[in-house]
């Protein structure tokens, strides 16, 4: 079993920057591949960022590609997400999740997930 726990959330302001983390616990294999997915209210929920723990290639976005920075620490078994030059419509929950096998940006191949965390931008 893989617990995810995401932090990092807060208000910030148009223009501001955050970092999200998602600590990785239990059995982690280096094909898995993390992704970082984001729900607003009343929309589904959306991928924004995707790296192999093994690290390689990173995959955003294109609503954000060029503002966020998606990186894994193994020694921490951390997964981040830098948000830089926030907006409004970034204003969401943003998951961390867990893929298997795959490196799919579709919510449901992925096998597991985090509680969440409120990120606000005020304008």
């Amino acid at each position: 079993q893989v617990q995810l726990v995401e932090s990092g959330g807060g208000l910030v302001q148009a223009g501001g920057s955050l970092r999200l983390s998602c600590a990785v616990s239990g059995h982690t294999f280096s094909s898995y591949y993390m992704g970082w997915f984001r729900q607003a209210p009343g929309k589904d929920r959306q991928f924004v960022a995707g790296i192999r723990w093994s690290g390689g290639n990173t995959y955003y976005a294109a609503s954000v590609k060029g503002r966020f920075t998606i990186s894994r620490d193994n020694a921490k078994n951390t997964v981040y997400l830098q948000m830089n030059s926030l907006k409004p419509d970034d204003t969401a929950v943003y998951y961390c999740a867990a893929q298997l096998r795959g490196s799919s940006t579709y919510y449901d191949q992925y096998n597991y997930w985090g509680q969440g965390t409120q990120v606000t931008v005020s304008s």
